[in-house]
């Protein structure tokens, strides 16, 4: 088998009119199609634009898919080459990475900050469509009204992941506001709340508050040095899959659970992607930021599932999933 074609599509399909009002555009994204002499058809999926991606990915036309080491490659050729090879095989991706633990993914709602009524009437949204978790971009000044509004719009069990990105600094005002938080019952997370260069400020927080603590990383040496430090309750993993896996193992040996952001705020292909990797995990029990669904159209249309707030894992060969071309083309920059 050979590889015949490698095309790159550039898309940028906007975010849904809610974000769209504060983040018109999220991220520059190309999609990678390998297609073989033998009519199997890979997929994957990265930031960046494709003129400055086209060189990198010109090499791998005519090398024979099967033979390549896809776990040693760039993860959206790991992707498209796994997708090839479980077609090829009859097998789902996830094989690939290990024994399959959960036949669901569960996801978070996701809202960039907004005014605290817009991010209500999300929240109210989310819950209608299934979802018991919610991740924001929060901010000092309105996150406890932002919470207050979210708990009347949504109920008592949808639970608010608050991301202020580091913006509330330092850890007498992430206590202060922790305070105020917990009366509500709803948040289930504070995600980087404060500077990140100080591990011992993570750890005054656990003792500071009920809430959980979570630190946002990406390399097994950062994730030791948190939980040595002692400083986590929950760890959010970034990175490409190999990455992810060893990080996950390095938190389960320690017994903290943690959610994956393999694509965040990305397209359908990434997301499957993700999720077949999520699917093996054991301690990955918290709900991703695969977040597909933020933009106003699907590019697998349809076919990677989400259902009450969870992926639902694809059985089929490959990916899984299948690739809307039409939708390709009609948000199609390059």
């Amino acid at each position: 088998m050979k590889i015949t074609e490698v095309d790159l599509f550039e898309v940028e399909i906007p975010p849904i009119p809610p974000i769209a009002r504060y983040v018109p555009k999220i991220y520059d994204l190309t999609l990678v199609r390998l297609i073989t002499d033998e009519g199997l058809t890979g997929w994957g999926e990265c930031q960046g634009r494709k003129a400055d991606l086209e060189a990198g990915f010109a090499p791998f036309a005519g090398q024979d898919p099967l033979a390549l080491d896809a776990m040693a490659q760039p993860d959206p050729i790991c992707c498209a080459l796994l997708d090839i090879a479980g077609q090829a095989w009859g097998v789902p991706v996830h094989r690939f990475f290990g024994a399959k633990v959960r036949d669901r993914v569960p996801v978070s709602y996701w809202s960039c900050h907004m005014e605290p009524a817009e991010t209500a009437a999300e929240a109210e949204v989310g819950a209608r469509l299934g979802f018991t978790n919610h991740k924001l971009k929060a901010r000092p000044w309105d996150i406890v009204e932002t919470v207050r509004l979210m708990k009347e719009a949504a109920g008592p069990d949808y639970t608010v992941g608050v991301d202020p990105n580091t913006q509330f600094v330092q850890p007498s005002e992430a206590a202060r506001l922790a305070a105020e938080l917990e009366p509500f019952g709803t948040v289930a997370n504070f995600e980087d709340p404060v500077l990140k260069d100080n591990l011992d400020w993570y750890r005054l927080l656990r003792e500071k508050t009920w809430i959980p603590q979570a630190l946002h990383l990406g390399s097994p040496p950062s994730v030791l040095a948190a939980l040595k430090a002692e400083a986590v309750d929950y760890l959010n993993i970034g990175g490409g899959a190999v990455q992810i896996r060893t990080c996950a193992a390095v938190a389960q040996a320690a017994n903290v659970p943690i959610w994956v952001q393999a694509g965040g705020l990305c397209l359908g292909v990434h997301a499957a992607y993700s999720v077949h990797l999520q699917a093996t995990i054991p301690n990955a029990t918290l709900p991703c930021d695969e977040l597909p669904f933020t933009r106003v159209a699907d590019i697998c249309d349809g076919s990677l599932v989400v259902e009450g707030g969870h992926f639902i894992v694809p059985e089929g060969p490959g990916l899984g999933i299948d690739v809307d071309l039409e939708v390709v083309e009609r948000y199609r920059v390059a």
